[in-house]
């Protein structure tokens, strides 16, 4: 049997997880840029109002290999990490949380300690999640409005 390529690995643990945030209530949103410049893989705001971020780590290589994952915690209430079932969870720091794809499902085994983000912060990153979300909705319904806007806007 064939292996998954790294990029498989990464979606497959992605959609995993992004179901799981469904099944608990919280609305995922992928690939969400950060105002440190960070691109968060999965930024998902949960009913109670915070946010929780969830870093895909593909393997071991992966994790060893990206040390910014603590950069996240500064726009994000709780941090988590999402991985296979084949990964070595020890490697993974245990002041954060843990999520495990197998398949199209996932399972939380470890909750994150909550960090709060102060008041203006998460007002503004709530904002940056509407303002994305909203245009991602627009582009899948009308692809071509949005490409029209985005160039009329660049040209101001």
């Amino acid at each position: 049997m064939i292996e998954p390529s790294f990029p498989e690995r990464a979606f497959a643990i992605r959609r995993a997880a992004a179901r799981l945030c469904l099944r608990l209530g919280w609305a995922p949103l992928h690939e969400v840029s950060l105002p440190n410049g960070r691109r968060a893989d999965i930024l998902a705001l949960r009913q109670d109002g915070c946010f929780a971020c969830i870093e895909v780590k593909s393997g071991p290589r992966d994790f060893l290999t990206d040390l910014k994952w603590q950069d996240y915690r500064e726009f994000a209430d709780e941090l988590f990490f999402a991985v296979d079932a084949d990964f070595p969870q020890a490697l993974l720091p245990a002041e954060t949380g843990l999520i495990v794809a197998a398949g199209l499902e996932a399972e939380l085994l470890r909750d994150a300690p909550s960090h709060p983000l102060p008041a203006t912060r998460r007002r503004a990153l709530l904002h940056r999640f509407a303002l994305l979300a909203a245009a991602r909705l627009a582009t899948l319904e009308d692809p071509g409005g949005v490409a029209e806007l985005s160039a009329a806007l660049s040209v101001e």
